[in-house]
C-alpha cells in the first residue's frame, strides 16, 4: 500500500505518471512529493510506487 493524500492506495508498482493519469490528475499541473522529495516533472515516467512510500499531489489552481 501507499498513501497518497493521506489515503492508502494499491499503487506500489506504478510509475507516478501513471497513477496520476488512472487518478484523473493532469500532470502538467501538479507537483508531487514523494517520501518528503520534490519529483522533478521529467522523472514522473521513470519513478515508481513502492509500499510503504507516503506522496503527497498538490495542484495548482488559479483564482483571482
Amino acid at each position: 500500500m501507499v498513501t497518497i493524500n493521506g489515503k492508502q492506495e494499491t499503487a506500489a508498482g506504478m510509475t507516478i505518471l501513471a497513477y496520476l493519469e488512472q487518478a484523473g490528475y493532469p500532470p502538467e499541473r501538479v507537483v508531487v512529493e514523494k517520501n518528503l522529495e520534490i519529483i522533478p516533472r521529467q522523472s514522473l515516467d521513470t519513478v515508481l510506487l513502492e509500499e510503504g512510500d507516503s506522496v503527497e499531489v498538490l495542484r495548482f489552481v488559479g483564482g483571482g
